[in-house]
């Protein structure tokens, strides 16, 4: 069998699109499509159902990306650190929201990359969780850190940690909003006071009001700004209140530059999985990388 074939199949398969094939592998629409249909010819069964948008793989499609991928991922690895014993150095290729991933999960990679032998480079990428999945069922990824868990059987998800999530601001809001009135009254008592958030759409507000109050945010964003720790600062410097996962705001909160507004007895959770391509955990840097990661995570709940 045609190993091109095969690399233009998998790639499909991890795309879900013959557009979208195309477009990684260099190659036209027609060129792919060509391809697939020859290999369906030569197996004798299909491949793929066209769909309006896209495709999906039939149960043989299925039984034979997940049989073939795994070799085919360690046949391009090998072509791109070539065969040389002086090129040891495995390259793993992360990538997770870039908080989480910045503060936690490469500093926890990088004991591998030192100089005892481990023989790990890291390169790592920034996304959200549909960007990250689809990067690492696309092959651009060796391991992704995602907030979904991701369907099907092409990717294989392992929870990683719980990340608790804290109502903050800096104390001077704290003393006006008042505790007492904060726990009679609920969200009503915040209604007035400005936010920080990632979003527009205030989506770790509207996760922890829901959670911990069980109604809706009623305040709109005063300052938006698309990382948690540009929230931070500036819930630091008073200019709203927010909402940030516990690791991130555990040093400021021991510090007193900013306080905990609420301690519910149930925080609002939110759970990281470490996902892979169903089979690549066969290669022996990403196997040792998953499992160091999980290892890790023991102490970041």
């Amino acid at each position: 069998m045609d190993l091109a074939l095969l690399r233009t199949f998998v790639t499909v398969h991890r795309a879900g699109s013959f557009t979208r094939a195309a477009a990684l592998l260099g190659l036209s629409q027609p060129a792919v499509t060509s391809q697939i249909r020859t290999l369906e010819r030569q197996l004798g069964r299909p491949l793929f159902l066209r769909q309006a948008r896209g495709v999906t793989p039939t149960t043989i499609g299925d039984e034979l990306a997940h049989k073939a991928a795994p070799h085919l991922d360690a046949l391009v690895e090998i072509a791109e650190t070539g065969l040389d014993e002086a090129s040891s150095v495995r390259t793993l290729h992360l990538a997770g929201p870039p908080e989480f991933t910045a503060e936690l999960a490469l500093p926890a990679l990088t004991e591998l990359t030192g100089e005892d032998g481990q023989g790990l480079a890291l390169r790592a990428s920034f996304g959200n969780a549909e960007e990250t999945l689809e990067g690492l069922a696309a092959g651009h990824h060796d391991l992704a850190i995602s907030t979904a868990r991701p369907r099907g059987a092409l990717l294989t998800a392992t929870p990683l940690c719980d990340e608790e999530h804290v109502l903050v601001a800096s104390p001077r809001w704290e003393a006006r909003i008042g505790s007492d009135k904060l726990l009679c009254e609920g969200a009503p008592a915040l209604e007035n006071f400005p936010v920080v958030e990632v979003h527009e759409s205030l989506p770790f507000v509207a996760r922890y009001w829901a959670a911990v109050f069980d109604s809706r945010p009623a305040a709109s964003g005063t300052v938006i700004v698309p990382d948690l720790r540009a929230v931070l600062a500036c819930a630091i410097t008073g200019a709203g209140l927010a909402v940030l996962p516990r690791y991130l705001c555990a040093t400021a909160l021991g510090c007193g530059d900013v306080v905990a507004l609420l301690e519910p007895a149930v925080p609002p959770l939110r759970t990281y999985f470490l996902v892979v391509r169903t089979g690549t955990l066969a290669m022996p840097h990403i196997a040792r990388a998953h499992e160091w990661l999980l290892q890790a995570a023991t102490d970041w709940s």
